[in-house]
């Protein structure tokens, strides 16, 4: 299965990056391998996650306090977001929505 990163996904990505770069310099760095890292098994196992918001499926990363929402289209699977899990549940939903 093909995977599919949106340029809003992209953009919390790099997001993501900044605020840990400005926390402590190379840890910005390890943030987008390590998310890479979580969502590179999606080839494999994307729709097995728990769907949240009706449609999005979210996969927790196994290092940071982030989510990715992802849903399964035609064989490729789509990352919608990558959201910190630390935001309001009412802010994820329009973000996500």
């Amino acid at each position: 299965m093909k995977i599919r990163i949106l340029s809003a996904a992209a953009r919390d990505l790099i997001e993501g990056y900044r605020f840990y770069e400005k926390q402590v310099p190379g840890v910005g760095a390890y943030f987008p391998d390590t998310l890479y890292a979580d969502i590179d098994p999606l080839g494999v196992n994307a729709g097995i996650h728990p769907l949240y918001f009706g449609r999005y499926h979210r996969l927790l990363s196994n290092r940071f306090p982030f989510a990715i929402y992802d849903r399964v289209e035609e064989q490729t699977a789509t990352v919608y977001a990558v959201l910190g899990c630390r935001r309001s549940p009412a802010w994820t939903r329009t973000r996500v929505g």
